[in-house]
């Protein structure tokens, strides 16, 4: 599904992040983790086309991308969520989701100023598909709530939901479990893997609960300053000297 191949990432004489190689398959959960400034969003941003990597190659299924602006990016495949919760405020549940569905279901400003059928009829096919889609994730009944009325670890799931809109190929999820509770998290740990069986996709996440990377991970990334000390399973990871020194603890 994804192969990045030796990406680099320079800012003036800073290399935030050097020669990063890895695989994501088809139906994968992979983990990203390391300490803070690791290099780990820099990733995310490079293959999202926020940056444009100094060198190297980034693949989705086949097809380079290193360097695409974002929204072409976004069409190809490939949805993310970020740190902090991005939700539009004034907007209803509905109609988060409604934004990110405009995306595949584009009216002409032509058809959207005289309100013609076409139009009507990609509006009716977008409603419905963002409605099924929050029926598919318990969240129908929010659907006319304000997006920021919503408990904090439904906002998270909406936000995913949000990039489940673009019919994605590929999800990037950047520390979905920040700051939820236990019992949040636990949750949260379900409801990724359910998401990928039920959407068919695969998953690329960024993560500190180890919990949630340990749980649900197939394999895992270790970053540290920029450079991948360590992949793995979870297991492996777990007892990999490097890792436990610049990460993980003694514990």
């Amino acid at each position: 599904m994804l192969l990045t191949k030796h990406v680099t990432m320079q800012f003036g004489g800073l290399t935030a992040v050097s020669d990063f190689t890895t695989v994501v398959n088809d139906g994968e959960i992979v983990g990203l983790i390391g300490p803070n400034g690791a290099g780990k969003t820099t990733i995310f941003n490079m293959i999202t086309g926020v940056y444009t990597p100094t060198k190297g190659q980034i693949l989705l299924n086949g097809r380079e991308i290193a360097g695409m602006p974002s929204h072409r990016i976004t069409e190809i495949g490939i949805a993310r969520t970020f740190q902090n919760i991005r939700l539009f405020h004034e907007m209803t549940v509905l109609e988060n989701i409604l934004v990110a569905c405009n995306l595949r279901e584009k009216p002409s400003l032509f058809e959207s100023v005289l309100h013609l059928p076409a139009y009507l009829k990609k509006e009716t096919k977008s409603k419905n598909f963002a409605l099924e889609l929050l029926d598919s994730v318990g969240l129908l009944s929010n659907a006319d709530d304000n997006a920021v009325s919503l408990p904090y670890g439904k906002q998270r799931r909406l936000e995913i939901v949000r990039a489940l809109a673009t019919e994605p190929k590929l999800l990037l999820l950047d520390e979905p479990a920040a700051g939820m509770n236990p019992q949040e998290s636990y949750e949260l740990m379900d409801f990724i893997v359910s998401v990928r069986d039920k959407f068919d996709i695969s998953v690329l996440l960024i993560e500190h609960h180890m919990q949630v990377v340990m749980g649900i991970c197939t394999r895992l990334y270790v970053l540290d300053y920029g450079i991948t000390i360590a992949e793995g399973t979870p297991q492996e990871i777990q007892k990999n000297q490097k890792v436990i020194d610049a990460y993980l603890g003694v514990e």
